[in-house]
């Protein structure tokens, strides 16, 4: 159901903010995925050839690959982001899954304290793109603009997409086991036994 009220767009996703939803959010470096590639996805979609799942699909395929330079796979990177996101746990929202992959990041959370959503990412992506930039000796755009959010609907939907996420380094063949790989809340629940 539409309400202009929760729903919004920024560009040529829709997104939906309101206090208590558990979001899967999905979040990409700017050179995750050629151009083209999306131009084409998108015209799919539009003319009805795909649908939002199978588009959502390709992306997820595509992003796996490690296309573009990866900058995630800097240690260094990867552990400030991390951080980052820890950072504000159970301040602007409660953090419950995450995984920082080469060029992509996955993240389960619900925001809290009337922090809007598109007000976290914001937040996130505008610190850690800065930090990155400068550990890096780079400048420009590090991340792409839009993010993916869908919020969770049920406890099966919960349980589904947190094994998405932590699963995620060993469908993209990162590791053998998701608490190996340690940027995520399945390295973090390992360590903390």
């Amino acid at each position: 159901m539409y309400d202009p009220r929760i729903w919004r767009s920024r560009g040529y996703l829709p997104h939906i903010d309101d206090d208590g939803l558990v979001q899967f959010i999905t979040f990409r470096l700017a050179d995750s995925m050629p151009e083209e590639a999306l131009k084409n996805w998108r015209s799919d979609l539009a003319n009805g050839v795909v649908t939002d799942a199978n588009c959502r699909r390709r992306i997820e395929t595509y992003l796996d690959q490690n296309y573009g330079d990866c900058a995630l796979k800097d240690q260094r990177v990867a552990t400030m982001l991390q951080d980052a996101l820890l950072n504000f746990d159970r301040d602007r929202y409660r953090l419950l899954a995450w995984v920082v992959m080469p060029n992509h990041v996955h993240l389960l959370l619900e925001c809290i304290n009337d922090f809007s959503l598109a007000s976290v990412m914001h937040s996130i992506k505008s610190y850690t793109a800065h930090e990155a930039n400068k550990m890096l000796g780079l400048s420009g755009r590090f991340w792409s603009k839009e993010y993916f959010d869908r919020y969770i609907r049920d406890r099966r939907h919960y349980a589904a997409v947190v094994r998405y996420i932590e699963e995620n380094p060993v469908k993209a063949r990162l590791c053998r086991l998701p608490e190996e790989w340690p940027f995520s809340s399945a390295y973090g629940r390992e360590v903390q036994r």
